[in-house]
């Protein structure tokens, strides 16, 4: 008796494919799925339509960085920084209500109601150095390493305030997350006067 083939629902071919939290249909072709059967998996409630062009599978866990992977993948050039890098690296005791990311100088910014974005630019040198590869639920992000995170607080002391700067120097010191050799050697790149003021009577 010829055996029945069986086949692999496309739900379960979408999980094995591992695309994150949030994919969008482009990345369909790398778990063998066409738009197709995308609509017919919004339509019976295994996937959910989050915004245009980006999709979740329903039964996703939400965590602490459910809206964070969300902007990373609405935004994918974009690199987390400044409050939501400190909170990500757990240093200092800043909890955004917005999610702070920095953009090309000249790219238009983006408009997604459903987030609360704090838009910066970033351009030239800025754009690449301290800038590490991550992910967020799966999902593929770029975010200013520790050292870069406490030098760009002082760089935008004016955005979030000296308090908060201060306190991110001296948590990430007291954790030994950056050393002053780490900071001074980013704000030879990246200058910040106030910054190079405070790690020269460090060193003294």
């Amino acid at each position: 008796m010829r055996q029945q083939k069986q086949t692999t629902p496309p739900i379960a071919r979408l999980r094995q494919a591992s695309l994150g939290a949030f994919f969008r249909p482009s990345q369909l072709s790398s778990a063998g799925l066409s738009r197709d059967q995308l609509r017919a998996m919004v339509r019976s409630g295994d996937v959910e339509r989050i915004s245009r062009g980006l999709f979740r599978i329903a039964d996703t866990d939400i965590t602490e960085n459910y809206s964070l992977a969300m902007a990373c993948a609405r935004v994918p050039t974009s690199i987390v920084c400044l409050l939501t890098a400190l909170r990500v690296h757990e240093i200092g005791t800043q909890m955004p209500a917005e999610i702070w990311m920095a953009i090309p100088h000249k790219a238009q910014s983006p408009r997604l109601p459903e987030l609360r974005l704090r838009i910066v630019r970033f351009t030239g040198v800025a754009w690449t150095h301290g800038v590490t590869q991550t992910h967020f639920e799966g999902v593929p992000a770029y975010i200013t390493s520790p050292a870069r995170t406490v030098v760009d607080c002082f760089r935008f002391e004016r955005l979030i305030g000296i308090e908060a700067a201060m306190e991110a120097l001296r948590d990430a010191l007291r954790q030994r997350k950056v050393s002053v050799a780490e900071l001074a050697s980013v704000d030879r790149v990246l200058p910040s006067r106030r910054l190079r003021s405070v790690l020269d009577a460090m060193l003294l």
